[in-house]
């Protein structure tokens, strides 16, 4: 810490956790970025002792910096500052963070370096040691691409641990005992002769003192909280209805407002007439949001009636028309002129698919909806030129920017609560909401407002996971594949998200969209000649993040070829990935998966199985999925899933994550589609778009592996394997290859 020079107190951690994350230079420069954002919101007898540490007479509250909308993150966030603080989970309480450059997240970053996640090289370890820089400067405050344990493992831990450290140094300075004869335990500092100061009794005092430099971290083999499941400490609030989210919020004189915007993407509103949707009973007003309106009523309820009383005059701005057409602007997309990037070009393909007997094929994806549970929301007030958002946000940095802009005011008139979210998959990862209900409050100022999109109106809208489509050949010599010329082609999420504000920083239009190759080029198979292509259609539906991103349709394009190639050479299909994969925690699951599924026995009359793997956010995950004929059709029985996430947190909650990710990535595959007619998505709640339900979910068996040398996060990686699974055990059931999701428009599933 002396080469940095002075830190100001509540800024040192997060400046010690940059130093340790590579940032060394210029701290000083930088520390106005990283001053605790609890400073300006604590209550008479608190102490924010590291921007993750607040303690009062009260208790204390551990700050979580990511978003809890159901992966269990506050939690296993919570325990690893428990686990080093020396308390425990039954007795603190969690909170959100609030939007600060202090909670960065540096794995967000890590995730689009053009390093494989194998790549263990001085360069590539060393682009991941520098991952914290751009974070701290974009004001990462993300939650997604399964980064928030990646990314909190050490900075977490060394909060609770520099938080322990202080204690004891009030501990000493009052009792005069030096600190190596004092110990904690269970919220207190334990004196030689036993008697013990609890944490709250000391914070004050803690809170006068410099803070040391970060000590060194509990070994796994000390670990009494992390490596163990846990209760969830959310769970009761969820069970008894006591959790709030955006949608609970209810403020004295509150009005409800719900949206409905142009049903022709990127058109705009060109007129609207709201006299019969004014004299309607409880009805206030009617305002422009420019693509559409928000009615503002004495109910949510009494909004949606008025929407459906006003006359509107819509524009088209004459985009394809309907499923086919975008289809085809997919399928015209390969061409030179359209490549965004080739991250892998092995050998010499060309020469090597020349004269050799060609497998090739097209495989598809339609665009899918978010389908989150709780619809997107946001509650407002614009009080004395303060504008107060309560929402649940995937991006709280962003969302308090966006804000701003919308209102028209500077960010520091912008208070922003992240809620508990009802369900993100990326979907409030998006500003959209946010932003309407920023402009909705500034046109009724003083008035508290929950505005609301009607669920028709979020899934007839978007933003979707972009439809997609892949193209491979390939060539088996002898039993081995020689050549493989892979390529996919959507469009670009990350230039939609910077038009629509998402982005925490634009993003140059010339640098590669990685989304469009993820999970394509980096995959462990050691073939000779290999090329991955990715290319970058036009706009068409607004693309956004889903999850497991690129992956959910990359491996499915990538283990169906995979499969395709197995039966072209005549070699079991995990027996043939076995030979080519050379990472070890890969082949480990894949080991684990065929172990776990009896892979290789017979699976009994009018069954049969299907396998995948897939590496996604840094953790190697292999599927087996059985598939039964039944006389009204087909069912998924089983599933099997090994995943290697490097260090287990709570198993019990990453299993949780897992049977959620197959379950999300079944139903995907099994019947989720968006299509378009006449201009206008023809979906728009579930009735007609169908995620799996209870009866159609198969009994799930999973398995966790800790091979990996970096800890990895697990929201994603359950997902991608699933459909490839789930096809190629169609395929070995019945000998019919279905090579456009999803399944059931061509069998019957049960």
């Amino acid at each position: 810490m002396g080469t940095v020079g002075k830190i100001a107190r509540r800024t040192f951690l997060v400046g010690s956790v940059a130093i340790a994350g590579g940032v060394v230079f210029g701290i000083r420069s930088y520390n106005a970025r990283l001053e605790n954002p609890l400073t300006a919101r604590l209550g008479q007898g608190e102490a924010a002792l590291t921007p993750y540490v607040k303690i009062s007479a009260d208790g204390i509250t551990i700050i979580t910096p990511r978003a809890e909308m159901g992966q269990g993150i506050h939690t296993t966030l919570a325990a690893m500052v428990a686990e080093e603080l020396d308390v425990e989970l039954a007795d603190i309480r969690t909170e959100h963070g609030p939007p600060s450059s202090a909670y960065y997240n540096g794995g967000v970053v890590e995730e689009g370096y053009p390093f494989p996640a194998t790549d263990m090289g001085v360069v590539a370890e060393f682009a991941r040691a520098q991952r914290d820089i751009p974070a701290v400067f974009l004001s990462y405050q993300i939650t997604g691409g399964s980064t928030s344990t990646h990314d909190g493992y050490e900075k977490m831990r060394a909060a609770g641990a520099v938080a322990r450290e202080t204690l004891k140094l009030a501990g000493s300075a009052r009792t005069g005992i030096p600190v190596s004869s004092l110990t904690t335990k269970a919220g207190s500092v334990i004196l030689p002769d036993g008697q013990k100061i609890p944490y709250t009794d000391l914070a004050m005092e803690a809170a006068a003192i410099d803070p040391p430099p970060t000590p060194a971290l509990r070994p796994k083999e000390q670990w009494r909280i992390l490596g163990n499941s846990q209760d969830r400490l959310d769970v009761v609030d969820k069970s008894t209805g006591a959790a709030i989210y955006a949608s609970d919020v209810r403020l004295p004189g509150m009005r409800f407002g719900a949206v409905r915007r142009n049903p022709y993407v990127r058109g705009i509103l060109l007129s609207f007439d709201a006299t019969e949707a004014l004299s309607m009973p409880g009805v206030d007003a009617v305002v422009d949001i420019g693509n559409g309106v928000v009615a503002v009523a004495e109910s949510t309820w009494a909004a949606m009636q008025a929407l459906d009383a006003i006359k509107f005059d819509w524009e088209n701005p004459g985009l394809p028309t309907d499923t086919k057409s975008h289809s085809d602007v997919l399928a015209q997309a390969f061409t030179q002129d359209n490549l965004d990037s080739r991250q892998r070009d092995d050998g010499d393909v060309d020469a090597a698919l020349s004269g050799a007997d060609i497998i090739e094929a097209e495989y598809r994806v339609p665009y899918l909806a978010h389908a989150t549970l709780e619809p997107m929301n946001a509650a407002t007030w614009l009080d004395k030129g303060t504008l107060r958002i309560w929402t649940g946000t995937q991006g709280p940095t962003v969302a308090r920017r966006e804000a701003a802009k919308a209102a028209g005011l500077e960010e520091d008139q912008v208070e922003l609560t992240t809620t508990l979210l009802g369900g993100g998959f990326g979907r409030r990862g998006e500003m959209d909401f946010v932003q309407i209900a920023a402009k909705v409050a500034v046109a009724l100022p003083d008035l508290p407002l929950l505005v609301t999109y009607p669920r028709e109106e979020d899934m007839s809208r978007g933003p979707y996971r972009p439809a997609s489509i892949g193209r491979f050949r390939a060539a088996v010599i002898d039993g081995q594949v020689s050549a493989v010329d892979i390529a996919s082609a959507s469009p670009s999420i990350f230039r939609g998200i910077t038009e629509r504000g998402g982005s925490p920083a634009p993003i140059p239009g010339f640098l590669p969209d990685f989304t469009i190759s993820q999970a394509l080029w980096d995959q462990p198979y050691s073939i000779k000649n290999y090329r991955t292509s990715a290319y970058r259609s036009p706009d068409l539906l607004p693309a956004s993040f889903w999850r497991s991103v690129g992956a959910s349709q990359n491996a499915f394009f990538h283990e169906c070829m995979m499969d395709e190639v197995a039966v072209a050479a005549g070699r079991d299909p995990v027996e043939m990935r076995l030979d080519l994969i050379t990472d070890t925690p890969s082949r480990k699951v894949l080991e684990a998966v065929a172990e776990m599924s009896d892979w290789g026995s017979a699976p009994g009359p009018n069954r049969a199985r299907g396998v995948a793997f897939s590496l996604c956010f840094g953790a190697p995950t292999a599927q087996v999925v059985e598939v039964a004929q039944t006389p009204n059709g087909l069912k998924v029985t089983q599933a099997w899933i090994a995943v290697d996430v490097g260090t287990a947190l709570d198993p019990r909650n990453i299993d949780a994550q897992l049977i959620s990710g197959v379950n999300f990535g079944l139903g995907a595959a099994i019947g989720e589609k968006i299509t378009i007619t006449d201009g206008i998505v023809d979906q728009s709640n579930y009735h007609d778009y169908t995620p799996m339900r209870m009866y159609q979910a198969p009994t799930i068996t999973t398995r966790i592996l800790e091979n990996a040398p970096h800890i990895r996060g697990i929201g994603e990686p359950g997902t991608p394997a699933a459909a490839p699974a789930l096809t190629n055990a169609v395929f070995a059931l019945t000998g019919q290859r279905i090579r456009t999701l999803p399944l059931g428009d061509t069998v019957q599933f049960i």
